[in-house]
């Protein structure tokens, strides 16, 4: 199975976290969205995609991603899995906690795909997140500010279960 960590963020953040999921997955190949085409989200059969919740005034997504929007609103993604992770601060932005993987989770589902590795919304601080459905976020919600000793186990236990659900080692 090809998989690509597709990731944008303002802060540099999002990047660690991609690296890191690169390592955890060692078959992964790492792009900033930046620099990507739409051939390569189309190359993949599970797509990583990772933003932070800093966005421009008047925009949804992050200023990466933003800049990206053609390219994965275009791409066919049909038959293909998406997992998301978002950066977010819960207690400077309570009220749009990781709001930002929401805007990802649309335009992927738009394309045709199947979207993994939703996270059980337990253990955060926050009112409001556009990214929960039920009693699941969309993919998995980071806060490197407030938690981030719970990072590293969070991220172990996440890459387990989209291997599981992707039925990869």
């Amino acid at each position: 199975m090809r998989i690509g960590i597709f990731y944008g963020g303002s802060t540099g953040n999002t990047a660690l976290i991609a690296k890191r999921l690169s390592e955890l997955i060692n078959s992964a190949r790492l792009f900033p969205i930046a620099n990507a085409v739409r051939a390569d989200l189309e190359a993949y059969d599970l797509l990583i995609l990772g933003t932070s919740s800093w966005h421009d005034e008047g925009d949804r997504l992050q200023s990466d991603w933003n800049d990206a929007y053609d390219c994965l609103r275009e791409a066919q993604l049909e038959g293909k899995k998406v997992a998301l992770y978002g950066l977010g601060d819960q207690m400077s932005y309570p009220d749009a906690f990781v709001d930002g993987m929401k805007a990802l989770y649309d335009l992927a589902v738009a394309a045709g795909a199947s979207i993994i590795g939703k996270w059980p919304d337990k253990n955060y601080d926050y009112t409001s997140s556009a990214a929960v459905e039920g009693d699941y976020f969309i993919g998995l919600p980071l806060d490197v500010e407030n938690q981030e000793q719970l990072t590293e186990q969070r991220l172990a236990t996440w890459v387990s279960q989209l291997q599981e659900e992707v039925g990869i080692t």
